[in-house]
């Protein structure tokens, strides 16, 4: 069992497939952005030796993540592979949907069952303005193929002040009164180079709630069988559910069992703080399977017990789309 200094059993990864994408959302990344070259990232035998080992060391569930993880054409290949990992219970995917039209049945056909879309809008040119050039409709396919696929769907909110944290929030909570979709909303965290745009333009949980239900009336916190991330509502009579993660409102550190892996082989154990540990270099470099599990091992011990958003440390050395989403 994969149990850090505080007695935490990390059995989450987050594995980053590439930190390319087709879209420029800008609370993930520069305008400027720049990937890096196809030799910088995990190659599909690198990835699942290294799934191998964080399953060997109790890691059960995985998310595939980017950049945008759809642009990779094996990514079928790589899910079904992970699944047939011994000790995985569950792989899902985090995307930005635009893809999703073509990919979900072949998706679904490797063993996927569990989709997170990145949906921030249902505006076409504030999605467009977000995303700087991203194109709704195609989004919107893409979550229809998903659904008649059967994937089961989460909906992302990344809430940005003055952009959607008005009458866009409310029309996608609204989407939950007749849909059993979860719609989750999640606050901008300070991360790499654009940190300033997403101090200046954070939405606080209480806010965006506030503002939901003086539209669409009170919303009815849910109990949830085990600590989460998220803070789960339902608005009445609702068909589907809202959910809120607050990094910086309502911190839940404590109840944190993450780790990322991003597309270079690191491994990063708090998004929110710098320190990684290099697993793609020793492996190229020839090491066994024993001391990249002691490099994992080590890598975990360093979790810390929490970020240190509220004491203003933040991380600079990646932005959102260099880590995983």
């Amino acid at each position: 069992m994969s149990l850090d200094q505080f007695g935490r059993h990390i059995h989450y990864l987050r594995l980053s497939l590439t930190d390319a994408c087709n879209l420029r959302c800008i609370y993930c990344m520069p305008e400027a952005m720049t990937f890096r070259p196809e030799t910088g990232r995990m190659r599909p035998d690198e990835i699942l030796r290294l799934a191998r080992l964080f399953a060997a060391s109790g890691f059960s569930k995985f998310r595939l993540t980017g950049g945008e993880p759809t642009l990779r054409d094996d990514l079928p290949d790589l899910a079904r592979g992970i699944l047939e990992l011994p000790g995985v219970k569950e792989v899902a995917l985090t995307t930005n949907g635009s893809r999703l039209t073509e990919r979900a049945a072949p998706l679904f056909r490797a063993g996927l069952r569990r989709i997170n879309v990145n949906l921030n809008t249902l505006n076409p040119e504030k999605y467009r303005a977000m995303t700087r050039g991203g194109d709704l409709q195609k989004v919107l396919d893409g979550i229809e193929a998903a659904q008649q696929a059967g994937f089961e769907l989460k909906i992302n909110v990344v809430a940005v002040r003055g952009y959607n944290d008005g009458r866009d929030a409310v029309e996608l909570a609204r989407l939950t009164l007749a849909r059993s979709w979860y719609i989750r909303f999640i606050e901008l965290m300070p991360i790499g180079r654009i940190a300033g745009f997403q101090q200046s333009h954070l939405v606080p949980e209480k806010e965006l709630i506030d503002t939901i239900a003086a539209e669409l009336g009170p919303l009815e916190e849910q109990r949830r069988e085990k600590p989460g991330k998220a803070r789960l509502y339902r608005l009445n009579g609702a068909a589907g559910m809202l959910g809120f993660i607050s990094s910086l409102s309502r911190p839940f550190c404590r109840h944190c069992v993450r780790a990322r892996l991003s597309s270079d082989g690191r491994l990063r154990v708090c998004l929110l703080q710098d320190g990684e540990t290099d697993l793609l270099g020793p492996l190229r470099a020839g090491a066994d399977d024993a001391n990249l599990a002691a490099l994992i091992a080590q890598g975990l011990q360093s979790k810390p017990r929490e970020h240190a958003l509220r004491a203003s440390v933040i991380p600079q050395t990646r932005v959102m789309s260099e880590i995983g989403g």
